[in-house]
């Protein structure tokens, strides 16, 4: 099989060589449902499949003689890229100059995901420096691209204009797939892409209100601390309360945390209507636990706690004893607060975005990092030590209004007191 990228209009036979697939190494950077098609094809042509996808299960990508691997060895070991990942606040511009340079000289890119997932200024020089040496780009930044986008007009790209679903075929199977959705929902099945949700009392949606947002932010951040391996499929939710079993609906809290974990990692929009079918449909098992407390109902609860099991972490600090990553969180004064990481006590307002920090516990660390973050003008908005003993290791956790520099974290990363930091995007 041969992949040969041409511009219309010339017969020059000789300057568009091609290059030949078999034996060569794919990426698939991002193993949904398309991306898994793409390897399933690209093993028929002969070619060593790799992937890359953080929240993806190894059991579903070795079915398919596919390795799961780490962005970095994804880039660096392949001769062709193929993205398949949504355009996510992780995965904008995440090929660009660094990533680039990265790569093997001669790397060939294949973009049909979204076209703010590639720096495309970036794209340009590595087109000229010759380390892409070609790519196929079906989605760009700003649609339709400027009749003088460099990228359009580069000899190494081949551009078409966002094709995606434009088959009849596609077009037939999409109509068919409504008709289907709108069918199922009249006999009451379940509906993946319903954007209604059932009738919840006014007075019930004021008092779980913090308590809503409160468990999606928590399943976002578990889920950002995932660094990726087997994929999430294990999810336990633990809601501590002095109500009754009957007297607290958690259906709207279950639907939220599956939101939080899922939407960071993926372009679907969650509810209260499709949460469970979503979970299902991803192999995302949420289970919950009530623990139940003496003392007063008049709150709904007290803390929420999430827990992902059967993953590595990118803050070792977030692991509890058991293994699992561990976050709680509870409402004060109506504001969702992060209240526990792994079995370190911590207390910041979950607003903005979060860097947790594990350090030596010793004077001068808050100033240290918060002086860093203030010369490039980043607002502290609430910062809390919890730790084991004095002097001893503890967790910094800094709330921050503007997401910082890479070099303002590495700067907090080179910190000699500083073992290990993520930053988490609420």
């Amino acid at each position: 099989m041969i992949l040969c990228l041409v511009n219309p209009g010339k017969w020059q036979r000789n300057k568009y060589v091609g290059v030949s697939l078999v034996g060569k190494t794919l990426a698939v950077m991002g193993f949904g449902k398309v991306g898994s098609e793409v390897a399933r094809r690209a093993k028929g042509l002969g070619m060593h499949v790799i992937a890359h996808d953080p929240y993806a299960p190894s059991d579903r990508a070795r079915a398919i003689g596919v390795e799961l691997v780490s962005f970095d060895e994804a880039i660096s070991k392949s001769d062709f890229i193929s993205l398949h990942m949504p355009l996510t606040p992780a995965t904008s511009k995440i090929l660009n100059d660094e990533t680039f340079a990265k790569m093997k000289k001669g790397v060939r890119i294949v973009n049909v995901a979204r076209g703010g997932v590639i720096d495309e200024d970036a794209l340009v020089k590595a087109l000229d420096a010759g380390i892409v040496a070609q790519a196929a780009l079906d989605v760009f930044t700003v649609e339709p691209p400027a009749k003088d986008n460099k990228l359009v007009l580069h000899e190494k790209v081949t551009a078409t204009p966002h094709l995606g679903a434009s088959t009849m075929e596609a077009q037939e199977g999409v109509a068919i797939e409504i008709a289907e959705a709108v069918v199922g929902a009249l006999k009451g099945e379940l509906a993946a892409t319903a954007v209604n949700a059932p009738m919840v009392p006014a007075e019930v949606l004021t008092e779980l209100k913090p308590f809503v947002e409160l468990a999606e932010k928590l399943g976002r951040l578990a889920v950002q601390l995932v660094a990726g391996g087997s994929g999430v499929k294990s999810v336990k939710v633990t809601y501590a309360s002095a109500r009754a079993p009957d007297d607290l609906d958690t259906r709207l809290l279950r639907a939220m945390i599956t939101k939080g974990v899922i939407e960071p990692i993926s372009s679907v929009f969650v509810n209260l209507v499709n949460a469970d079918f979503t979970a299902k449909q991803r192999g995302l098992r949420i289970t919950e636990e009530r623990i139940n407390l003496d003392g007063s109902p008049e709150s709904p609860l007290d803390y929420i706690q999430v827990q992902i099991a059967n993953v590595e972490s990118k803050f070792a600090s977030a692991m509890s004893e058991t293994g699992e990553i561990k976050v709680e969180g509870r409402v004060k004064d109506g504001i969702p607060h992060l209240t526990k990481v792994g079995s370190f006590e911590v207390d910041v307002s979950l607003e903005g975005s979060i860097i947790l920090c594990r350090q030596v516990d010793q004077p001068g660390m808050i100033g240290t990092v918060g002086s860093i973050l203030g010369q490039e003008n980043v607002n502290v908005s609430f910062m809390s030590v919890g730790r084991i003993a004095p002097r001893k290791q503890a967790v910094m956790a800094i709330g921050v209004d503007e997401q910082p520099s890479k070099e303002s974290l590495k700067k907090i990363g080179d910190v000699s007191a500083i073992e290990e930091f993520v930053f988490l995007k609420l």
